[in-house]
This record gives structure tokens, C-alpha cells and sequence, in this order.
């Protein structure tokens, strides 16, 4: 095994040490090569993969199949947000990278381990349901009280506007700032006036 080793504390004030004793151990008994030692220090479990440059590593080592293995303290260290760590769980599972986590005695390249992380991926896929429900019941009661669902229709004479400003040599971004419209609208207008 090729193992990623990812340590995460959320203050500045806490080390990251012990984990990192911990886990090593862990792969020196396994027989695990580690591969990377990767760190986010002083970084909320909170904040988005962009915020959390160990992680973005990791997660881009794993993509180039430098390792097979990430191996964390505790599922923790991972991520706070539920919706984030079955992102998570999801992209590992697609790379066919597998996961230790040391506090949960979790490791997916064992059959129990495997049983687990699919478990996992049904309650994601269950929770991905319930949020398309609750949308579709948010979109029906929407559309019983009288709601028009979809793009509101461009008039005439803004569409006549876009196209001058255009024709006139103005870019599409100034084109919105200009008229207090979403650029999205100038490039639909645009597309069809082409």
C-alpha cells in the first residue's frame, strides 16, 4: 500500500504530533509505504478543500495514483460537514483509493472495512434522494401558489439595448454592469441574435 497520511488540527495552539506518531506506527506494522505526510495546521474541518491546502493535495495525489491510501486519526480530521465527507468518500471510492481511519478502527481494504464504506455510499445515496424530494415538493408548492418557474422572458427594447451596447464594441461583463442584468442574460440574447 501506498499511503497518504493526512493530520489535521483546528487551532493553532494544538499539534498535529500525535497523530502523526500514531499513524506512522500504524504503517510501519502494516507494512505500508508512506508516500506523503500531509498537514493542514490551524484549519477548521469547516472550511472547503480550496481553504485546506494539505488536503488539496492529498486529494490531487490521490487523482494522479501516487497513492492508494489515505489514513487519517479519526473521520474527524476529514471534514465537519456530512454533505463534504461523503464527497469525500465518493471521490475516493471512484479512484479505488482506500481509507484508514484510526480512531473509527475503519480500513477499506478489508471485508468488513469494504461492508462499512459501502454502507456509507447508501445512506449518501439516500440523503441525495431526500434533498431531490424536498426540492420537487419545494418546486410543486412553488407552482401551485401561482409561482412562473424558469427564466423570466427578455423585452423588446432591453434586448435592442444589449444588442447596441454591443455592437457599439462593448465587452459582455460591461455590458450587464451597465444595464444591472446577469451576464447570462446578455450571452443568451446574444447567442440568439447570432
Amino acid at each position: 500500500m501506498r499511503v497518504g497520511i493526512y493530520l489535521r488540527v483546528s487551532t493553532g495552539g494544538q499539534t498535529t504530533e500525535n497523530q502523526r506518531r500514531e499513524l506512522e506506527a500504524v504503517a510501519a506494522r502494516s507494512g505500508w509505504e508512506v508516500v506523503g505526510v500531509y498537514e493542514d495546521a490551524g484549519i477548521s474541518g469547516a472550511k472547503g478543500r480550496e481553504r485546506r491546502p494539505g488536503f488539496d493535495r492529498l486529494l490531487n495525489d490521490a487523482t494522479a495514483r501516487k497513492i492508494n491510501m489515505v489514513a487519517a486519526w479519526s473521520v474527524d480530521r476529514l471534514g465537519r460537514s456530512l454533505q463534504d465527507l461523503v464527497g469525500f468518500l465518493t471521490e475516493l471510492r471512484a479512484l479505488g483509493c482506500d481509507l484508514y481511519l484510526h480512531q473509527q478502527a475503519l480500513d477499506t481494504s478489508t471485508p468488513s472495512g469494504r461492508a462499512m464504506f459501502q454502507m456509507l455510499g447508501v445512506f449518501a445515496e439516500f440523503e441525495r434522494g431526500m434533498i431531490r424530494e424536498r426540492v420537487n415538493a419545494g418546486l410543486a408548492r412553488a407552482k401551485a401558489r401561482g409561482t412562473k418557474l424558469g427564466r423570466r422572458p427578455v423585452g423588446p427594447a432591453l434586448e435592442e439595448r444589449i444588442r447596441k451596447l454591443k455592437a457599439d464594441g462593448m465587452g459582455i461583463l460591461k455590458i450587464g454592469r451597465t444595464l444591472k442584468i446577469g451576464t447570462s442574460v446578455v450571452q443568451r440574447v446574444l447567442s440568439v441574435s447570432v
